[in-house]
């Protein structure tokens, strides 16, 4: 990788590690009258023969922001591994909260005295809000400072947690968990960014990207334990209580540990508008189908905000297309290859992913009789092989094109679906339960790690950023808006026929029929792009704000670049 490449993949990754400050570097020690000539890093040979025009004209408009930004991987291991162990159990934290409302749905809804169609918002409420809200949250990071965000959202989801507890009426309740999901997107893409901040590139890095990875379905599981032992020994109001108490024991250490942060785009601007029209228009489309169980479509308050949710995401499209100057979402992404197949195939999958966690909670629960606590314990399997699905997630990458991981995850999920909605009545847990929560164990990391493979290979190097959030926005989005649809088709098919099993069969065979969808435009649509560049060279690639920073760097600091970088610019 050239000095040029490395620079571009420090601006634009929002990894700060170093100071791109416009100023003469130390003189190196010379023993004559000659000054000292600007000491220069022994850079690689492709820069030798290049030529910087440094008296070219910078347009005002062009003028680089200076990315200030203190490195913070300079501190001692100790301290290294305390931050990281805390950041990666942040996530494990606001994983409870979110799977304590989808393992305990059905029980807290009763507990609340609300119907089981009204019950699905305990589980989807968390998932809406964190799925929607991640999208803006790392830009949000960007500019207000990382450390700033992930500690704003772990006292968020502390206060809006410990507020559930205290919750008896079922929409105070339901409100607080979509609000702690507020405080799990701030989370999230700003863990992530802490974790690369404060360990250097290299195994640590790895094995601790690794651990956060694990931590989500370790925290899931933690979740679904803590429910059943709380149910079984005091009332269900103190499990949030303790959960608060947790995240409050996790984030205060982190605020007095981590270092001083300064923002990677501190004069960076944020698209308000755009993230309010976006975000507005998800929130209500999602909304509508999780409260069409409850209250049918004949309700005139659904067919409106139905149709006020798609007038805001045609205006949040018209205006990123033709009156923002810097869209959240830029359109032209949707151009790359692949790209719009891709994000639908993802979001039919993980759409059945959340198709499949709730209805197999129901069968277990309601149509086997059991308890929150037996339901964990018989979804064990899911901890084990969760885990070890990202591990061999890591290990196919080299060795398979990704449209085939992606394959293999779908048809996981697919089948996972099938079991269930086969199943009879009455069966021993061995003969389809087992193979169906193994086989959902491999979907989320393998879907994941495929999709953001293609989209990393499809789009160009300033979009990076956009694709990336994006495939964690449907990642979670679709967990809620898939149990919004499948409950549609349960309350329907259930009303129609008498039979609530036959609403679960209906439901998981949605689940596997959007599941068939996915591979098929998989299959057809998606291909990993053949990229055989090395590095960012391609002048495409570059944003020219970034390119005109990269060339005032390197006219400070003494360097050539090389000539591909002169002709982008």
């Amino acid at each position: 990788m050239s000095l040029v490449q490395a620079l571009q993949y420090e601006l634009n990754s929002q990894i700060p590690r170093s100071s791109f400050i416009h100023q003469e570097p130390p003189l190196e020690p010379s023993s004559g009258t000659t000054p000292a000539t600007p000491a220069t890093p022994n850079y690689p040979n492709d820069f030798q023969d290049a030529v910087v025009d440094d008296n070219a004209p910078i347009p005002p408009e062009m003028a680089p922001r200076v990315f200030d930004v203190a490195p913070l991987n300079v501190m001692n291991k100790a301290r290294r591994v305390i931050i990281t162990s805390l950041i990666i159990f942040s996530n494990l934290v606001q994983m409870t909260v979110n799977f304590v409302g989808v393992s305990g749905g059905i029980k807290l809804g009763e507990a609340l005295g609300v119907t089981q169609a009204q019950a699905t918002w305990i589980g989807a409420s968390y998932a809406l809000t964190q799925g929607t809200f991640v999208l803006i949250s790392g830009r949000l990071g960007a500019v207000y400072g990382h450390k700033n965000l992930l500690l704003i959202g772990g006292a968020w989801l502390a206060v809006c947690t410990l507020a559930c507890g205290f919750s008896s009426n079922f929409y105070a309740f339901t409100a607080m968990r979509a609000l702690s999901g507020v405080g799990g997107a701030f989370i999230l893409p700003n863990a992530v960014a802490m974790i690369t901040i404060t360990n250097p590139p290299g195994r640590m890095r790895n094995l601790s990207l690794a651990f956060f990875g694990a931590s989500a379905p370790v925290g899931g599981y933690i979740g679904a334990i803590l429910l059943g032992v709380f149910l079984q020994v005091t009332e269900w109001k103190w499990l949030f209580i303790f959960i608060a108490a947790l995240a409050a024991a996790t984030f205060l250490p982190l605020c007095g540990i981590l270092p001083k942060e300064v923002p990677v785009d501190r004069d960076g601007k944020i698209d308000w508008v755009g993230a309010g029209l976006g975000t507005c228009a998800l929130i209500l489309f999602n909304f509508v189908w999780n409260q069409a169980p409850s209250v049918g479509w004949s309700t005139g308050y659904e067919i409106a905000l139905l149709v006020l949710s798609v007038f805001l995401f045609a205006s949040f499209i018209i205006w990123e297309k033709r009156f923002t100057s810097h869209p959240i979402m830029p359109l032209d992404i949707f151009k790359a290859p692949s790209f719009s197949a891709l994000i639908l195939v993802v979001l039919l999958n993980y759409m059945a992913v959340g198709t499949l966690i709730w209805y197999q909670i129901l069968w277990l629960e309601e149509a086997w009789n059991w308890s929150p606590l037996h339901f964990a314990v018989g979804w064990t399997p899911f901890l084990i092989f969760g885990t070890g699905a990202a591990g061999l997630a890591a290990w196919l990458i080299p060795r398979l094109a990704a449209q085939w991981i992606l394959a293999i995850g779908t048809i996981t999920i697919l089948v996972s679906n099938l079991l269930m909605a086969t199943m009879p009545p009455r069966q021993t847990y061995w003969a389809q339960v087992f193979p169906s929560v193994i086989l959902f164990a491999f979907c989320p990391d393998l879907v994941y790690t495929a999709a953001q493979i293609i989209a990393s290979n499809a789009v160009n190097r300033h979009q990076q950023g956009v694709a990336g959030s994006l495939i964690g926005t449907l990642n979670l989005y679709g967990n809620s808006l898939g149990l919004g649809f499948a409950a549609t088709v349960e309350t329907e098919i259930a009303r129609r026929t008498q039979s609530s099993i036959m609403g679960y069969r209906a439901a998981l065979y949605f689940g596997a029929g959007i599941s068939v969808i996915a591979l098929v435009l998989d299959l057809l649509f998606v291909r990993l792009v053949k990229d055989e560049r090395e590095g960012w060279q391609n002048a495409n690639d570059m944003d020219p704000a970034d390119e005109i920073e990269l060339t005032s760097s390197a006219a400070a600091t003494g360097t050539q670049l090389p000539a591909a970088s002169q002709r982008a610019t």
